[in-house]
């Protein structure tokens, strides 16, 4: 028999694909515990994607302190541009409700990413939401994890309530009383601050002055940093000062909200008389809640309302978490950060946005000819601003617009009546 030989081609096998993988951790409370939960969330799994060798390491994202029942999480949101500028192809979670406790959040999110091609496994359940099964046992978990977080609300409420029927607050601290088994305690070094602000004020002081003054004079704030002018009114206006407590002006309207709204009679209040020491007399906070309104009556505009705008509470500052205001100034109307404009560049280096330039941006982004509330509302979730002329829109559809805006050069800036007046001034200086 002859020889036979045949040329075989072998093909060459593509290399593996590299999986680029981040995670996200969260907690929902900034207690010292929490917080260490939540740095040894992000050591294991940084430590755990670099571990494999076909992974890329593509980051961490994380928030704190806020729950997972709300879509508007920074951490969360940026986790999600990220995915939709393709940059990620895998993203792990510890458990479901880490990841979000509204079920329609959450089922939302993760077909959104499976659309993209990019996985979510959630390590406590062993759930991979590519493979065929992860999505049933995914809905079936996050109901389960959804009526957890509404047991866990209803039993909260139970528990406030129940406070406030034995008189007892709920919250423990206020400046110029440490909370003492259901009794606030006078820290007589703190209610001297105190009994400083209901002085000044009586004596004509502004808000703004009194917190220059307690800024200047190195006097801790009750979260040890900087006063700020809504804080020294939050304590002129706290009953709890004289020695009496009104319980429940507040309430939250459901689990997956959490907006806490004021009570204007939809839940009972509890008055207590004389529940703990007083630190100001009863016949002082009255003279000060007189003269609170008497003040704002003074200076409120005419008309007696106050002027919101389409963009009113929708522009977040990216550095402090304030929101932004409209101004007028020498140049021209703006939008500004309020701890910039109350505090300074010091306490926030955010950048004040020309008007004309923001509503141009936000026109194009929404597409349309005219900037109503009603387009707002919506279209628009929120606006973060950063103070290197990037502003993120961030759409009720989840889709997130970065824009920029442009510095007004200085002579942009200058408008004809002090362009005349630096005139007359060169003018005085030479005669």
């Amino acid at each position: 028999m002859a020889k036979k030989v045949e040329r075989v081609e072998f093909k060459t096998l593509p290399p593996p694909k590299v999986v680029r993988v981040a995670a996200y951790a969260r907690v929902s409370s900034g207690k010292d515990a929490m917080l260490h939960s939540l740095s040894a969330q992000v050591s294991y799994y940084s430590t755990l994607i670099q571990g494999h060798s076909d992974w890329i390491y593509c980051g961490m994202y994380s928030d704190e302190g806020l729950t997972g029942t709300k879509a508007t999480r920074g951490g969360f949101l940026q986790l999600m541009a990220d995915c939709r500028a393709r940059k990620i192809d895998l993203v792990i979670v510890k458990s479901i409700s880490r990841f979000a406790r509204n079920t329609i959040t959450l089922l939302e999110t993760v077909r959104e990413l499976k659309l993209l091609g990019i996985g979510v496994y959630f390590e406590e359940q062993n759930i991979n939401t590519l493979t065929a099964a992860g999505e049933l046992m995914l809905t079936i978990l996050a109901s389960f994890a959804q009526e957890e977080s509404r047991s866990t609300s209803e039993n909260m409420k139970w528990r406030i309530k129940k406070n406030f029927e034995e008189g007892k607050p709920w919250y423990g601290r206020m400046l110029g009383y440490r909370y003492d088994k259901g009794v606030y305690k006078v820290i007589p070094e703190e209610a001297v601050i105190v009994k400083r602000i209901f002085k000044e004020y009586r004596e004509g002081k502004g808000g703004v002055a009194i917190t220059n003054g307690l800024n200047r004079d190195g006097i801790p704030s009750p979260f040890e940093n900087k006063w700020c002018k809504s804080t020294v009114m939050k304590i002129l206006r706290q009953y709890a000062y004289t020695g009496n407590l009104l319980l429940q002006r507040y309430f939250v309207n459901n689990h997956l909200e959490k907006r806490v709204l004021i009570n204007n009679g939809e839940k009972p209040m509890y008055h207590v008389e004389n529940s703990h020491e007083a630190i100001i007399p009863i016949e002082e906070f009255a003279e000060v809640q007189r003269l609170i309104i008497m003040r704002q009556e003074h200076y409120r505009k005419p008309g007696g309302t106050r002027t919101t705008y389409p963009l009113s509470g929708k522009i977040v500052c990216a550095n402090c978490g304030k929101n932004y205001r409209r101004k007028t100034t020498a140049t021209g109307i703006v939008w500004a950060c309020a701890t910039y404009s109350y505090e300074g560049k010091d306490a926030c280096p955010s950048k004040m946005i020309p008007e004309d330039q923001l509503i141009a941006s936000t026109m194009e982004v929404l597409g349309v000819s005219e900037l109503t509330e009603k387009a707002v509302e919506e279209k628009l979730d929120c606006i973060r601003a950063y103070n290197d002329c990037r502003i993120v829109f961030c759409l009720k559809d989840g889709k997130e617009i970065t824009k920029t805006w442009k510095v007004r050069s200085r002579s942009e800036s200058w408008t004809p009546e002090m362009r005349q007046a630096m005139r007359e001034k060169k003018q005085r200086a030479r005669a």
